[in-house]
């Protein structure tokens, strides 16, 4: 078994490479060539934790898989670890014996922020030039870093429930010469292209904040219960997902399902559009919606492609199992 341990992640896995494995895999799923296992997420009842599993089959790619962790929420502050933690385990599809075990917490951050910046690539409007952003923690400077190589955006706005959590996201956009504005949320309506990455149990982003053309990418909601735009807010929009279960189950949409706003047939899963089997957009005053649940596939594809390049750069540790 070849292990790639957290410290080697970060001089492996580039913003490029893991976009390219996100954007494979959800077209490997819309074409039923891929299928996630149904995901196990808990509160534990200790230091107010969620953890579970997500894990999945790649046919074409041959992997095989799960990753274990989750959200610690007092880890920074009383541990100096982030928030986020987890591994991801993979398997040989041919004999079931353990192959790897690999590092993810950095490879969820790169992952997460890929799967929006997918989003963008084949939902936003080319002419998108406003980029705003809901949330202001970790993940949010992936999401931006990601976001901002998929169009010519010209301004970055932003708001936070801790507006001092916003230089977070203005050090983004000043590393890429663009300048930051800290907005309210009726300011948001100026946005081209909206990410919300925040683990919110009630919505921030209502309807009334988002003009028309606006692609929106919700990536916090992934556990039963978080909420972070309104439930008419999706009824508005054409809805787009990684994985249709998911996002009526854990997914932003769950909550539109439950007022009967809409249905699981008004979703599409965004590999759809990837391979051309959907049109995407169909105007420019259309509002895209892309529900990121964060599906094991992902976790899958990008570990794999890590363990690729350390071996490659004689970087992996073998060890017996």
């Amino acid at each position: 078994m070849l292990l790639v341990p957290e410290r080697e992640i970060a001089n492996l896995m580039t913003r490029e490479a893991a976009f390219d494995a996100v954007e494979n895999v959800f077209a490997a799923m819309a074409a039923n060539d891929a299928y996630n296992f149904p995901v196990i997420r808990e509160a534990i009842g200790h230091e107010d934790a969620l953890y579970g599993f997500k894990g999945g089959f790649d046919r074409a790619g041959l992997t095989l898989g799960l990753k274990a962790g989750g959200y610690w929420p007092n880890n920074l502050e009383k541990f100096g670890h982030i928030n986020h933690q987890s591994t991801v385990f993979l398997f040989d599809p041919d004999t079931g014996m353990p192959s790897a075990m690999v590092g993810g917490n950095l490879l969820t951050a790169l992952r997460t922020a890929a799967a929006s910046s997918v989003s963008i690539k084949h939902l936003a409007r080319p002419d998108a030039r406003v980029i705003g952003m809901i949330g202001a923690g970790h993940q949010s400077t992936f999401q931006l870093r990601a976001a901002l190589e998929q169009r010519r955006f010209e301004k970055v706005i932003g708001w936070n429930y801790h507006p001092e959590m916003l230089p977070n996201i203005e050090k983004v956009a000043n590393e890429a010469g663009l300048p930051f504005e800290a907005v309210t949320l009726d300011g948001m309506q100026q946005a081209d292209v909206i990410i919300s990455i925040t683990s919110a149990f009630a919505p921030s982003l209502m309807a009334q904040h988002v003009s028309a053309g606006c692609h929106i990418a919700c990536m916090g909601t992934d556990t039963k219960g978080k909420q972070e735009v309104e439930s008419a807010l999706i009824a508005n929009g054409t809805v787009y997902t990684d994985e249709v279960a998911q996002s009526i189950s854990i997914g932003e949409a769950q909550h539109a399902i439950a007022d009967g706003l809409i249905t699981p047939n008004d979703i599409t899963e965004l590999g759809a559009v990837i391979n051309g089997t959907h049109t995407g957009r169909s105007s420019d005053t259309e509002i895209t919606i892309f529900d990121g649940t964060g599906v094991g596939l992902q976790d899958l594809a990008v570990a794999a492609k890590v363990v690729d390049l350390a071996v490659k750069r004689g970087i992996a540790i073998e060890v017996d199992f």
